[in-house]
């Protein structure tokens, strides 16, 4: 769906990359000193369950404005601007000492988030051939998982070290790098970009002709798949704020060990978007990525049933790497979902999109955890975590089978034969890939050349910064 037919530029990929995990790692390091602090400061679970709506809800309210603004806005821009603005906010941030103003300031920086997380998602596709796309998504994963592992690591020695001021700073400084990224990356879109360079002085070079006409609610298979994530994100949700009090109180350990076992799961992402990244190339049915991503956040749910039972903190580490392999693998077919099946210049919005149904069942997540840890323990509320994101795995799955099975045929019908039914012809008229929702011809805007802890929750890890 409209990716580049030049060479990748692989260049630009590790820009990204790069830059990504110098941004996520800051992010993650200031989250998880937030989350601390609060715990240390004897905070109760509505505090630290109002850190995290504070970090997400911007993600979800401004998703269809910054969509917009990813597809129609020079994505060098957008970078550039939002990167010097974020970095303005951690600086405040580190010196706010109020608990509101701390809590306005974290949705503030989760703002510029929701302006740069699409930007970055689609610059990837467009960045790299077809082929290429597992390889780029799986390095783009892996900048913003070793982000992920370093920043509570990180947070746990310097919060013990040096307090929550510190790690605020170096977080402010990490923005920069989407600063300097914006600055050197050659593939750029939106605004008025030219589709190829040797001719952007040209008068008569086209121009974005104006909003794509992509809709989720018209592609059956992206809907099942949003439906999908957001529900066992909703379910398990509530494990983002349960776990700094079932690891530091209920299992007694330092915030050294809290870091180190935050960090397992997500190398187990690392290890997952690797490991599934061949796998995703080699499948070309939508359905069977689809089928395939269900299956692993089944797998990522019972991971967090079985945490329930550990003994000690440490035992943990193997249990959520495992969790981690499934999520990073879900997270690369979600990414090929979305990548193969939106029209390129729609690609911001669907990003943005996604990123919103996503942080908004966190919310639902974070709420309900807050409100359960008021009335029961966290040992059992882990457990209900894990069973609850294992009965909405079994309740799409009839739905996942459905629709995977009600795309095949029109797609088969279409490319083995010039005549479909009446049905089918009305389902598929104007497709450019059978089964896949219409692809606008390329437009001008394509030149090719979370703010949130660490989350234990299945699907995430793609809102991460």
């Amino acid at each position: 769906m409209s990716f580049t037919s030049a060479p990748s530029r692989w260049s630009d990929v590790w820009l990204v990359t790069v830059s990504r995990g110098i941004s996520s790692c800051g992010d993650f390091l200031a989250a998880s000193a937030l989350t601390l602090a609060l715990q240390s400061a004897g905070a109760g679970g509505m505090a630290v369950s109002g850190l995290l709506l504070a970090a997400s809800l911007p993600l979800v309210v401004l998703a269809p404005l910054t969509g917009r603004l990813a597809d129609r806005i020079d994505s060098r821009t957008l970078l550039v601007a939002a990167g010097l603005a974020q970095a303005a906010i951690c600086v405040g941030l580190a010196y706010a000492g109020h608990p509101a103003l701390v809590i306005g300031l974290v949705a503030l920086l989760a703002s510029g988030l929701a302006v740069t997380q699409p930007v970055l998602a689609a610059l990837v596709p467009a960045m790299v051939r077809a082929d290429d796309l597992p390889r780029a998504s799986a390095l783009h994963q892996t900048a913003g998982t070793l982000g992920a592992l370093a920043g509570p690591a990180l947070a746990g020695l310097l919060v013990g070290g040096f307090g929550v001021r510190v790690p605020l700073l170096v977080d402010a400084v990490s923005y920069l790098a989407l600063v300097a990224a914006g600055l050197l990356i050659r593939t750029r879109r939106g605004g008025a970009r030219r589709a190829d360079p040797a001719v952007a002085h040209s008068p008569s070079a086209p121009r974005d002709a104006g909003a794509p006409t992509w809709r989720l609610r018209r592609d059956p298979l992206l809907v099942a798949m949003v439906a999908t994530v957001g529900g066992v994100i909703a379910a398990v949700g509530a494990i983002n704020v349960v776990e700094v009090f079932f690891i530091r109180e209920t299992l007694n350990s330092s915030a050294t060990v809290y870091g180190l076992v935050t960090g397992s799961w997500t190398l187990g992402i690392l290890v997952g978007a690797w490991a599934f990244a061949r796998l995703a190339r080699r499948l070309s049915d939508d359905g069977a990525l689809l089928g395939t991503g269900l299956a692993l956040l089944g797998g990522c749910c019972l991971m967090v049933l079985a945490s329930a039972a550990v003994p000690s903190a440490m035992l943990l580490v193997p249990i959520w790497l495992v969790g981690g392999v499934g999520n990073g693998g879900s997270n690369i077919f979600n990414t090929m979902l979305l990548a193969r099946r939106v029209p390129a210049v729609a690609r911001g919005r669907a990003f943005a999109v996604f990123g919103a149904a996503t942080q908004g069942a966190s919310m639902v997540g974070f709420l309900v955890g807050g409100l359960l840890l008021e009335v029961a323990d966290p040992r059992p509320l882990v457990a209900a975590c894990g069973l609850a994101g294992l009965l909405v795995v079994a309740a799409v799955a009839a739905l996942v089978r459905r629709v995977a099975r009600a795309e095949r045929p029109a797609a088969a019908m279409t490319t083995t034969s010039g005549t479909t039914t009446p049905a089918v012809a009305d389902a598929n008229a104007g497709l450019d890939t059978p089964g896949r929702p219409a692809e606008p011809k390329p437009a001008a805007g394509d030149t090719v050349g979370s703010w949130q802890s660490a989350s234990h929750v299945p699907g995430s890890g793609t809102s991460s910064s």
